[in-house]
């Protein structure tokens, strides 16, 4: 068993958060070259990320009780062993060539990267002051930022060319590594106190569901990640349409780097302003200048409207542990089931694709981005109004 502090913990937290970044990000990847490779229209390719991140709703809150049963570090153990299989399961599907077990296999390895959401989160926040818990988390999904920033760039022309094979193998082997070593670390007491002040709690009557800043976060949670995902797994078509970019599809996957490296720069800095300034204030700000983007976007063609877009990634940034972080502020030990609920939100990344997919084969890709103004508009309000306890 390894000793350490939270200075040490929270450098391999922020290497579990890459990690999960990198391997998300790869939908991106995979919803072109599937569409390609197996002919289908955007409602069905983006069939991709309604599998990935319907696994939120169905799997957050089961999670969540797993957490407060098992405590945080078995929670990650546990998640990373599923998430490899998820990642084996590629092997039969594109040996087999079978659309349906790609789609199961992501469902299986999504179900293992919400184990580690509804773990790792509310465990970075405990890492140290609360009035900093924002910056923490904040830090430590820019870390996820860098590893959805890199995987486009190593292994997007691997995939889109070549196999899905060997990269899911070595995630895969991966991740295992990674369930070693968090086993072998021993975590500081979060788990006995967990236990002991949600009997407490439990005694008490009080419900996660009567918490308002948490059903508000969680939708403003829905909102954001369908509209992030929705962009990033879209942009390599989008920018294969002629009066945009016109550029093929092995080009366009590195320009995602773009995307995901304005949200990395954005976390970084970010971490730095959310020390100085409200956390809510910056939520508004973030998610205004969004809608201006999109705005841009659908008014303008070429360039202009390609990089418009592009730009959202670094607006994007605080956007996610802003909000969570603000919704279980102060909820003690009700942060696990709150962390499953707002966890069960990110669901939208599966809800919001699918709607603009359809928008896409109906009216085109360029003017489905039209559907994004909604869900930022709500992050405005969540940022003025809605965080309040």
């Amino acid at each position: 068993m390894i000793q350490t502090n939270n200075r040490s913990l929270m450098i391999l937290m922020t290497f579990l958060f890459f990690m999960w970044g990198f391997i998300t990000c790869l939908n991106d990847i995979l919803v072109p070259h599937l569409k390609d490779l197996f002919q289908l229209d955007y409602t069905k390719a983006l069939l991709i990320q309604f599998c990935f991140f319907l696994t939120y709703a169905i799997m957050s809150l089961p999670m969540s009780k797993v957490v407060s049963l098992l405590g945080y570090k078995r929670s990650m153990v546990i998640g990373l062993l599923i998430t490899a299989v998820g990642c084996l399961l590629f092997l039969p599907a594109a040996g087999l060539h079978y659309y349906g077990l790609f789609l199961f296999g992501l469902f299986v390895l999504a179900s293992g990267i919400v184990t580690l959401q509804v773990a790792a989160n509310p465990c970075v926040t405990l890492l140290g002051t609360l009035e900093k818990a924002a910056s923490r988390l904040t830090f430590a999904q820019a870390l996820n930022s860098l590893g959805t920033t890199l995987a486009p760039l190593l292994l997007g022309a691997v995939i889109i060319v070549y196999s899905v094979q060997i990269p899911y193998v070595g995630l895969a082997i991966l991740l295992v590594l990674l369930a070693i070593i968090i086993g072998i670390f021993k975590f500081p007491n979060f788990d006995t106190h967990l236990a002991a002040t949600a009997k407490s709690e439990a005694a008490s009557g009080k419900s996660v569901w009567r918490q308002p800043q948490v059903m508000l976060g969680g939708l403003a949670i829905f909102m954001y990640v369908g509209a992030e995902v929705s962009t990033g797994s879209l942009l390599v078509n989008y920018m294969e349409l002629p009066d945009i970019a016109g550029i093929a599809a092995v080009t366009a996957a590195k320009y995602l780097a773009f995307f995901w490296g304005g949200a990395m720069v954005g976390r970084f800095i970010g971490a730095w302003i959310l020390t100085r300034l409200r956390a809510n204030s910056v939520i508004t700000f973030n998610a205004a200048i969004a809608i201006l983007l999109l705005i841009i976007c659908l008014v303008s063609h070429g360039a202009v409207a390609m990089w418009a877009v592009l730009a959202i990634g670094l607006f994007n940034s605080i956007l996610f542990p802003t909000i969570f972080s603000l919704a279980i502020e102060g909820l003690g030990p009700l942060r696990p089931q709150a962390a499953g609920v707002l966890c069960t939100a990110i669901v939208g990344g599966a809800v919001v694709p699918q709607i603009q997919g359809i928008l896409a084969d109906c009216i085109g890709l360029h003017h489905s981005f039209a559907l994004l103004i909604i869900c930022y508009a709500f992050i405005v309000y969540y940022g003025a109004r809605g965080y309040r306890h």
